[in-house]
């Protein structure tokens, strides 16, 4: 289950600050500084307004050619894609927009089953990601969500809005309440709560007041006035995103929470803007349609497609070919690698519309250009985890390791991603997207959630906590079972997630339970039950052999009946920077910059990567003492031992000030062995050493008597003797080194090793002396590993498990 994987060399990084720009590509490669979320939040707020109008003058569109309608649409034409009589009904597509007609679905493709009748284990992982999601979404007040739209539409307003890209004044604001819409709609399918259902119905007929009293289908948390800055190509954030979420949210309460009211609301939406789209183009021409999408627009042509799968209206067919943006999807209708300089969640999901396009029409151009860019990304634009893009955008491919920081991987464009991995699976079957969506599931889903903590993510994998919409959090039972219809149905298992499914084409119910995974024992168990319902038919029952599986070791038995498997597939490695992969988890190294691993003679991964013992949690303590009202910790800070103040659980002061007791190997054989330390109490009168939790294989060392510890190699200068404190308090310890014999680790103005003042061993220094021996503050996670190195090793962890913790995911690793 062990495996490496790479990035090319990097060759050399230079980091440019353009006055603090971020520039982007558009489809007429005109850059655009604002399209960046960051820097549009900065700009929003800032009170610069010399740095605001350098801005702005860089965002002008002084160089836009505006030829003729028809001749502008016919040049986007993909030519070396399409057959030659495509050419006709390619230029047709736009003149349907004044006599539209009824075009007929098309496709057949494997289904995900409803959310409705899959249920996670409350006690796995994902399912306890899903619970601290709902304990958010409940916490929510919807009158605060719907502050900025009653004012919009002149409502009184009721309690005081959020803040964040939500406050009044910023131009994004409703985004979120499109988000919570689309959660809530996920997360009551997949536990119906009631108390959900009572909150998003509440928030859908309020919202519904809101656009009855603006009475022209508009529906939004702001003025229309944004939609015309859109259409005359100035400087706005974002408003068709917006709209796009306020829309999904609402087709998703009506499929999945069979709200009676939100697809009116929805097709009341969409006809505004049918005649707004309308109008630009009658007015200006069809490029200046296409140059207002040059702006971020979210899924807008995506929403639009599902909208015409329910109701067949050709103006919702039409108005998502105009949204498809062709000339960012022309590039990749001829397999052209030009996505560097790209907005990454601009984009994805334009891919993800062109796919629905591609399910609804039948048109396999759009089925080539779902495959050519997910192999692009997956190939040249990814991260060890799954995810993509860098400070939001897309860079030069296969030089990912040039642009590792803590603005890497939005979490938006992961969450895209899996809609983009999880279409080209139900239409091809191929394990390869089964296992993408894995690993940006463990690593780039549930990685972002902050423990238990409710709505506290990350919105970049490597940046701090915040509070987003846990929109993908809400759908963690998504996309475990799909299945295929007809006489003989087919049940596929795509992910190893404990959960239960009550398969109605089949008539069974399935339960699935997945032993933990740890690091000492590499097998994957799962254990499938099936229990027939009446009318249960003859089906098919398939499972993902995933490619990070060992072709020898893996096994399958039915009712104790050994079955033939098919071999995994293997997938290449590039360049030389390595992430250390356990399965479908991506470890991460505990480090505070530290990434070079040179390996020696070791001859396999598993050589000098080794799994932490299942008992070493028993081992780790953390020594503190009492000063006045406070507590300071024995910690390690830049491999010098001081006194710390108390740290904060699931910050990295924690990891600092948490050792592992090793037993002293000149230890008598008869004296207990560290596996049989039943409690704390057990180590007194005992010769230890005092391993840093993140530094295995080094260990807390003196140089002598008045001078301070350090972390350092094991020699005779490193073990000490387990007392009982010298000032005789219960629960306290004293450290005696056993070179230096009646001399004892001190905390004075420093932590040295002190022998006292003459004879007397005072109050004074038998308190310095003595500290509170208490549990670790921080705990090995079950998968967890030492990564050996000649100079310096590493504890190694799922990235899920961190929290504020630092760390590396990539290593240079040499022998």
């Amino acid at each position: 289950m062990m495996g490496l994987c790479q990035n090319d060399v990097l060759r050399c990084a230079v980091v440019v600050l353009l006055c603090g720009h971020v520039f982007s590509k558009e489809c007429t490669n005109i850059p655009i500084p604002l399209q960046s979320h960051t820097l549009r939040y900065e700009f929003e707020v800032s009170k610069n307004e010399t740095w605001k109008q350098e801005i702005l003058a860089n965002n002008h569109h002084d160089h836009h050619l505006i030829p003729t309608d028809d001749s502008t649409w016919a040049s986007l034409f993909p030519r070396k894609m399409l057959r030659e009589q495509s050419e006709l009904s390619w230029n047709v597509v736009y003149r349907k927009f004044k006599h539209p007609g009824q075009i007929k679905l098309e496709g057949n493709f494997r289904k995900e089953v409803s959310l409705h009748d899959v249920r996670l284990d409350p006690e796995s992982v994902h399912g306890l990601a899903q619970q601290t999601n709902l304990e958010y979404l409940l916490m929510l007040d919807v009158d605060r969500l719907l502050w900025s739209f009653r004012k919009t539409a002149g409502l009184p307003m009721v309690g005081s809005p959020y803040g964040g890209w939500e406050a009044p004044d910023i131009e994004l604001r409703g985004h979120f309440v499109g988000h919570y819409l689309s959660a809530t709609a996920h997360m009551w399918a997949s536990t119906h709560n009631q108390a959900l259902k009572e909150k998003m119905t509440t928030l859908v007929s309020a919202l519904k007041e809101c656009q009855d009293k603006m009475g022209t289908g508009y529906l939004s948390a702001f003025p229309s006035e944004l939609f015309d800055r859109v259409e005359a190509i100035q400087p706005v954030w974002a408003p068709y995103y917006t709209i796009h979420k306020v829309m999904a949210g609402l087709l998703d309460q009506h499929t999945l929470a069979g709200n009676p009211q939100a697809l009116g609301m929805l097709k009341w939406m969409v006809e505004y803007f049918y005649n707004r789209v309308q109008n630009v183009i009658r007015t200006y021409t069809i490029e200046r349609h296409w140059m207002s999408l040059n702006e971020e627009f979210g899924g807008m042509n995506d929403i639009l497609y599902r909208l015409f799968s329910i109701t067949g209206d050709p103006k919702h067919l039409l108005l998502a070919h105009l949204f498809d943006k062709p000339c960012f999807l022309g590039l990749l209708a001829i397999q052209a690698d030009d996505l560097s300089g790209f907005h990454a969640n601009t984009h994805i999901p334009v891919v993800v519309g062109a796919q629905m396009r591609y399910e609804l029409t039948g048109d396999e151009l759009y089925k080539e250009i779902g495959i050519t860019f997910m192999d692009m990304i997956n190939s040249s634009h990814s991260f060890a985890t799954g995810g993509t893009s860098a400070s939001e955008f897309w860079e030069n491919p296969k030089w990912m390791g040039t642009y590792l920081h803590t603005e890497t991987e939005e979490s938006c464009t992961t969450y895209n991603m899996l809609k983009v991995s999880r279409n080209l699976f139900r239409w091809t079957k191929e394990v390869i997207y089964a296992d993408y969506y894995e690993r940006a599931l463990t690593n780039g889903v549930l990685g972002i959630q902050k423990g238990t903590e409710p709505g506290v993510m990350i919105y970049m994998l490597g940046g701090p906590h915040l509070i987003p919409s846990g929109a993908a959090m809400a759908q963690l039972a998504d996309s475990i079972y799909f299945e295929e219809g007809g006489s003989h149905p087919a049940l596929y298992v795509i992910q190893y997630i404990s959960s239960s499914l009550d398969w109605k084409s089949g008539n069974i119910i399935l339960n699935q339970k997945v032993d933990k995974v740890v690091s000492w024992d590499q097998h994957l168990r799962v254990a499938l039950t099936v229990t027939e319902c009446h009318g249960a038919r003859t089906s098919t029952l398939n499972l993902r052999i995933p490619s990070w599986a060992s072709s020898g070791t893996v096994v399958a038995h039915l009712n104790e009946e050994a079955l033939n498997l098919p071999s995994p597939d293997d997938r290449p490695d590039y360049g030389s920077l390595y992430a250390i992969i356990y399965g479908p988890y991506v470890l991460a190294g505990l480090s505070l910059g530290d990434h070079e691993i040179t390996t020696g003679s070791a001859k396999s991964v598993s050589d000098w990567v080794t799994p932490v013992p299942a008992d070493y949690n028993s081992h780790l303590i953390s020594l503190s003492q009492e000063t006045g009202n406070s507590r300071v910790f024995f910690s390690n800070k830049d491999q010098i031992i001081v006194m710390a103040p108390t740290p904060e659980a699931g910050n990295h002061s924690a990891v600092h000030a948490t050792f592992r007791l090793i037993l002293s190997q000149s230890m008598p054989s008869s004296s207990p062995s560290s596996e049989e330390f039943s409690s704390l109490g057990d180590v007194i009168g005992k010769s230890v050493m005092l391993e840093p939790f993140d530094f295995p294989g080094m260990v807390v060392s003196h140089s002598g008597t008045d001078k301070g510890l350090f972390i350092g190699k094991k020699d005779s200068a490193t073990e000490f003797h387990v007392v009982k404190g010298l000032g005789g308090e219960d629960g306290t310890v004293s450290l005696e080194s056993k070179s230096e014999k009646g001399c004892f680790v001190y905390s004075g103005q420093e932590v040295t090793l002190s022998c006292g003042s003459g004879s007397s061993k005072n109050a004074g220094f038998a308190k310095g002396a003595s500290f509170v021996l208490e549990k670790g503050l921080r705990e090995y996670h079950p998968i967890s590993f030492v990564a050996k190195g000649e100079t310096r090793s590493y504890v190694l962890e799922p990235i899920m498990n961190m929290r504020d913790e630092f760390y590396n995911v990539y290593f240079h690793i040499s022998n």
